[in-house]
């Protein structure tokens, strides 16, 4: 049974959120799934830098969970 933990998920649109996951299996190594929306983000040139910025936030929120995590334990 695989354990799974949430490390970040956010909105990168109004209508759109990505979600971050830490997934340790018992007998493989563990590895980090990013849950897209399964449709193409679709934004304005004007709206572009928010949207990118929304989903590096998310990111970054993830990265930092993940290095938390780490420091507590072994992966």
């Amino acid at each position: 049974m695989s354990k799974l933990t949430t490390l970040a998920s956010g909105q990168v649109t109004p209508a759109e959120a990505i979600t971050v996951v830490l997934v340790e299996p018992d007998d493989i190594p563990a590895s980090v799934i990013i849950h897209w929306p399964p449709q193409p983000t679709v934004s304005t040139p004007r709206q572009f830098a928010q949207v990118a910025a929304a989903a590096m936030r998310v990111l970054a929120l993830a990265s930092t969970e993940l290095a938390r995590i780490r420091a507590g334990r072994k992966l």
